[in-house]
């Protein structure tokens, strides 16, 4: 009979670091080795670390423990937070923030696009804040700002703000039981749907990290061995550690997701009562209705459980309580006798203290997903005080594959002081779809690869780590695109990389030159100005790019393509698509110009699909019709039967040329003027180009007369646009534009003719597209227009070629020409949008990554600095500086109120910002808040520097003015006016 699996808790992410292990693989790989990963210290390292040398000496000091390497580096970066708050947090808090964040990148969940998640989590007691208050370096307020960091009633708030959570937030805290506790905590939330998805995250990390003293008949070994079930057991180890699991209910974990680690399947907490010796004894009887209770609610048979993950303190008194209890509640359950292998984590890595629990589920889910058990580290013969005859349980003393039942399944136990225990059933993953071993092969298609990190160091980082993932592991490029961009937080630092297999992208990845990088600005993505090229930029093929890198566009394409009705020239899409097929079709202008209209379009289209928004469009010639269509000043209809006519009518004309030049529109006409050629100016594009048209023979013979005085280059133009030879179209382009519709644009459209921009809103008199057509292209004034509108905007090229981009780059304009021609266009194109993206660009990337699915991939690569507990710091009262110096200060006047010189405002102000945030040499333009501030840190700078200046600062004003700089002026002038004196907060 099948279980309902409507209750199952799905474990969808997971993060740790652990005593001699960095990850879970290096974990994995020591356990079925059966290491010991505690560390012995020695003597200079122990008085480094701040142990007295009186009681490092001591005979009873035992240097031993599980050391956590990094442990006192944080990326306070990654998390807003401040330099001089990160010193204050307790590094059992930065630890659980990073690990939080890497189990959601393992889960491929990007925090700002999680479901209501909660947050259970659990810390040891904080000797970090001890040590704080020890050396007297803090006053009242940043004392409250210890308490805030260390504490646990703070812990699951803080890390709920850092990462926009918002389900449930609290501490659960049970002492050694406390993170397998909270695992029951958040099952039972989200059975209750109390939230969707649920972080379990748990530290135990001592301050500092060192040995102990054994105290006689207490349980830490004096041997420095932790032996769980061994003959030799004689107490424990401490260890350090952080580890974090992500749950969501099985049926709500999304198709798409990585392969699960397991599935929970029942938990139970209760406590032994006063039923035992004392308040920190074990209870057997505790412990066995535990046990019993989650295999009741799991709705199995013990019999089906092959694997315990103990408690397994090593301690002579713990040990023979466990094995009992355990014992008993699984014979009871229907387990057979020595079916059910007993595995105990602390042998390897010491007791993590609050996340003991946690750790022990997680080297559970990886026995269930490995199929392999380890040994238990150190375990020679069984300690006799175990009742092992007909037990279920035995120990494992060398590794080996699964024997037990399948589906695999286990029990992990974990047991606090007080009396609190907790057990948890967990069973190993249903295959769900395709798994990673069974990626598909890459089917060649461009992919998309979207990095991002806090700093340009971490996103180096990034790169490398994920170059080097890609040249040993075998993921598919789809599912690799999927993940980073579904699966990621979206930082301010960004590359992108596009290739069609893995080894082209981790080839592209190592090589920093062919990443396309850029920077989110702080103050919002730059407006982007679409640019649409006219005939000569045909290329035969050239839809083929844009729609295997574009989503959207091949269905915008066939839109406007449908659209030419009965006009649509014969072989069109074969022309787009064929390299070969369409060179000849497209060098005439009836089909050029369908072609080219079409391509614009349908990436203009895809482009807003995916979220690009234009503040304006501009085209060139015929790109204009494309732009205003775009616009929304055009039907789609309307413009693609005048495109079609105009091809025709233009076709009908007399041949002509067209030649560029690479001199402006004055230069040209001087040379017109002494060549004798009949030759016409048909564009002028920039300050140092434009374009002369006339019949074939006229301009052959001006080139001629020119070359070597100024650049030229002959364009591969059948006909001579807006010169006379274009007037025999005039009749037909009248008679088409007679029949469009005025529209309104709904953003700005330049006027190719005038070079001015027809507003949005205004109305567009399609008879205006008729004497375009016969007047030079005034583009360079357009571009002009355009620069001056909208500094600071991204000209995107939307169509083949980057001819226009070049003209946008010397108005003064950031470009991205989305197909510039190179040896993949289809590379190209997909890294164009990448770029977009890089700038800041809030683009579709479920949309942008296509079809996929997540995998795990390498997390994030913190960094940062290692921070100490503060050292006692001089009395606050005012001091030459030590770190930035003051500035000049023009006024020099002295406030009326309180006498403080204007200079020394700002002396005041930067320093209490370095003291107070944490930053050495703070700037007038660094914004309070993105440096790390709050609320309650102004008030402090309102306080402090108000003290140092003997006058009252508002707190609101300091909130107005912001910057530093903005600050130092606000402070002048409430002092000038006499004002800081009774404002009040």
């Amino acid at each position: 009979m099948s279980r309902d699996r409507s209750y199952d808790i799905a474990v969808t992410g997971v993060s740790g670091r652990f005593p001699g292990a960095c990850d879970l693989r290096a974990l994995w790989e020591a356990l079925k080795e059966g290491r010991i990963l505690t560390r012995r210290y020695a003597r200079d390292e122990l008085l480094r670390a701040g142990v007295p040398p009186e009681v490092a000496d001591d005979a009873d000091y035992v240097p031993v423990h599980g050391h956590l390497e990094g442990a006192e580096r944080f990326d306070n970066a990654l998390f807003g937070i401040g330099p001089r708050e990160a010193e204050l947090l307790d590094p059992q808090h930065r630890m659980m923030l990073e690990a939080a964040w890497a189990a959601l990148e393992d889960a491929a969940v990007a925090p700002a696009r999680a479901p209501a998640t909660g947050v259970y989590a659990s810390a040891a007691g904080s000797g970090y804040l001890r040590a704080m208050v020890a050396g007297g370096g803090l006053d009242p307020l940043a004392l409250d700002d210890a308490v805030h960091g260390s504490e646990p009633d703070f812990l699951a708030g803080h890390i709920a703000y850092r990462l926009g959570l918002d389900g449930p937030a609290m501490a659960v805290q049970t002492a050694c039981s406390s993170s397998l506790v909270a695992v029951h905590t958040a099952v039972q939330a989200l059975l209750a749907g109390e939230c969707d998805q649920a972080l379990v995250v748990a530290a135990g990390v001592p301050y500092p990290q060192a040995g102990y003293l054994h105290v006689p008949g207490g349980i830490h070994s004096p041997s420095g061995r932790c032996r769980p079930f061994d003959a030799e057991a004689d107490g424990v180890v401490a260890g350090s550690g952080v580890v974090c699991a992500v749950l969501r209910r099985l049926e709500d974990v999304p198709r798409d997701a990585p392969a699960l680690y397991g599935t929970i399947l029942g938990t139970a907490v209760n406590n032994d009562g006063a039923a035992k010796a004392g308040f920190f004894a074990p209870s057997p009887a505790g412990q066995e209705r535990v046990i019993r209770a989650a295999v009741g609610a799991a709705g199995i048979s013990a019999e089906t459980i092959g694997y315990l993950e103990a408690h397994g303190t090593g301690t002579r008194l713990g040990d023979p309580i466990e094995w009992e209890g355990a014992s008993s509640a699984l014979a009871a359950e229907g387990a057979r006798p020595g079916g059910v292998a007993v595995g105990a984590l602390k042998a390897n890595i010491g007791h993590l203290d609050n996340a003991a629990g946690l750790a022990g589920l997680v080297k559970a889910l990886l026995v269930l997903r490995e199929g392999v058990v380890p040994p238990v580290a150190g375990y020679a013969r069984m300690n006799p005080l175990l009742e092992s005859e007909g037990s279920p349980l035995y120990v494992p003393d060398r590794c080996a594959p699964w024997g037990g039942p399948e589906p695999r399944r286990a029990g992990v136990s974990s047991f606090g002081i007080g009396g609190t225990n907790a057990h948890v059933v967990l069973e190993a993953a249903v295959p769900r779809g395709r798994t990673a071993a069974a990626s598909r092969p890459s089917d060649g298609r461009v992919r998309l690869s979207l990095l991002s990190a806090a700093d340009a160091g971490a996103l180096d980082r990034t790169a490398a780590g994920l170059a080097r993932y890609l040249s040993e592991a075998v993921p598919d490029p789809a599912d690799v695109a999927r993940t980073l961009a579904t699966g990621r937080a979206e930082l301010p630092e960004r590359m992108a990389v596009a290739g069609r297999t893995r080894e082209e992208i981790a080839g592209r990845l190592a090589a920093a030159p062919e990443a396309v990088r850029g920077r989110r600005p702080p103050e919002g993505a730059p407006p982007v100005i679409l640019l649409f090229p006219g005939q000569g930029a045909q290329a035969p093929g050239m839809a083929a790019p844009p729609a295997e890198a574009l989503p959207g566009f091949r269905r915008s394409l066939e839109d406007c393509l449908d659209a030419f009705g009965p006009d649509r020239p014969a072989g069109l899409e074969e022309a787009l698509f064929d390299p070969a097929a369409g060179a000849e079709a497209l060098a005439e202008t009836e089909s050029a110009q369908p072609a080219l209209f079409a391509v614009g379009y349908a990436a203009a289209e895809a482009l807003a699909g995916l979220g690009v928004a234009p503040v304006a469009v501009a085209g060139h010639s015929l790109g204009e019709i494309t732009a205003a269509c775009a616009a929304g000043a055009l039907s789609l209809e309307d413009a693609a039967r005048f495109v079609a006519a105009r091809g025709r009518a233009m076709q009908g004309c007399p041949e002509g040329a067209m030649l560029a030049m690479g001199c402006g529109e004055d230069r040209a006409r001087e040379l017109m003027a002494g060549s004798g050629a009949s030759v016409e100016i048909a564009a002028v594009n920039s300050e140092d180009g434009c374009v002369v048209a006339g019949a074939v023979e006229e301009v052959d013979a001006f080139a001629e007369r020119v070359r070597g005085r100024v650049p030229v280059r002959r364009l591969a133009s059948r006909r001579a646009f807006h010169s006379v030879l274009i007037a025999p179209a005039a009749g037909a382009l009248r008679a088409a534009a007679a029949q469009m519709r005025a529209g309104r644009p709904a953003v700005p459209v330049a006027a190719g003719a005038s070079g001015t921009l027809i507003e949005a809103g205004a109305v567009y008199d399609p008879g205006g597209l008729v004497e375009q057509a016969l007047r030079p292209v005034r583009f360079a004034d357009a571009l002009r227009a355009i620069a001056e509108r909208y500094p600071g905007a991204v000209a995107v090229e939307v169509g083949p070629g980057r001819a226009l981009s070049a003209m946008a780059a010397r108005a003064g304009l950031d470009t991205v020409p989305l197909a510039p021609g190179g040896a993949d266009p289809a590379v190209e194109a997909a890294e164009a949008l990448g770029a977009l993206w890089t700038m800041g660009q809030p683009l579709d990337l479920a949309s942008l990554a296509g079809e996929g699915r997540c995998v795990r991939l390498p997390t994030y690569p913190f960094g940062g600095r290692r921070r100490r507990a503060r050292e006692a710091e001089p009395a606050a009262a005012p001091a030459p500086p030590c770190g930035p110096q003051p500035r000049p200060d023009p006024a020099g006047d002295r406030a009326d109120a309180g006498g403080a010189p204007g200079g020394e405002v700002a002396q005041v102000l930067e320093q209490v910002w370095a003291e107070l945030l944490g930053h050495e040499r703070p700037s007038p333009d660094d914004d309070f808040f993105r440096m790390g501030g709050d609320s309650l840190l102004v008030t402090r700078i309102a306080r402090e520097a108000g003290r140092r200046l003997g006058i009252r600062i508002p707190v609101r004003d300091l909130l107005l003015g912001r910057t530093l700089g903005g600050q130092i002026t606000r402070v002048r002038e409430l002092a000038e006016h006499g004002r800081a004196i009774r404002g009040t907060d």
